[in-house]
């Protein structure tokens, strides 16, 4: 209750400043609003389990692999659409692919970091705004002292100072969550996106007939004889290099 009072006292108190910082307040609130509920519909990629899922399909059978397409072609998951369509583009070589992708997941980044830049600029300009009207504010206060007749009492200075700090008071109070929310989801949106690129960058090598695994790279459709010379020749290279140093 007495937070309620509190800041409606504020906001009695912001004179010539009340509309422009209520209304920075009322669009930070719906922004936050808005990206909570993208957040929270958006949090989890279900990367583990699409993982496995995408590595029992079968590279060489194409009907499978258009089945699993239209089955998840609607999905709402991010990372599921980005699977299917690295699934629908199969057929060209893996740097296409990967152009493919990179374009894609601009377009995503842009989704998921929808607003927080002008979250950045209402954490900027309500101080400011709140200042101005501080500003305003001490100039009114000291031309009414100036025409006031006799001794002035610190009452009057300390209420016409608390008048004018309010507008810097709002101004702050709409800042910070501003710019703690903008912070907070860039964070979640950069982690987000990095998970999703991961599975994606991992299953574009699995189309190429490249595994990989926590100890390596290793070829596992393609060239699995080149593989092995490609380590014995590492191996020799190895000993040969530890001869000529001895």
């Amino acid at each position: 209750m007495l937070d309620l009072q509190f800041f409606s006292s504020i906001h009695a108190q912001l004179g010539i400043m009340t509309w422009p910082l209520t209304l920075l307040s009322a669009l930070m609130l719906m922004l936050i609003f808005e990206r909570s509920i993208f957040a929270a519909l958006n949090t989890k990629t279900r990367s583990k389990s699409l993982q496995q899922e995408i590595y029992t399909l079968s590279l060489t059978d194409d009907a499978q692999l258009e089945q699993y397409v239209k089955a998840h072609h609607q999905d709402k998951a991010t990372l599921s659409q980005g699977l299917c369509m690295l699934i629908s583009h199969r057929q060209f070589t893996k740097s296409l692919r990967e152009e493919a992708v990179s374009i894609w997941l601009q377009k995503k980044r842009r989704q998921f970091t929808s607003g927080l830049k002008l979250l950045n600029v209402i954490g900027v300009l309500s101080p400011l705004i709140g200042l101005l009207g501080t500003v305003i504010g001490l100039i009114e206060m000291f031309k009414g002292l100036s025409v006031t007749q006799g001794a002035i009492s610190p009452s009057e200075l300390a209420d016409g100072l608390g008048l004018a700090m309010s507008t810097t008071a709002a101004g702050l109070l709409i800042a910070l969550p501003a710019i703690a929310a903008s912070q907070l989801f860039s964070l979640w949106a950069d982690r987000t996106l990095a998970k999703i690129e991961y599975v994606l960058n991992h299953f574009n090598l699995h189309l190429a007939g490249v595994s990989v695994d926590e100890k390596g790279i290793c070829c596992t459709k393609v060239c699995p004889s080149n593989c092995d010379n490609q380590q014995d020749g590492a191996s020799n290279g190895v000993k040969m290099s530890e001869a000529n140093a001895s």
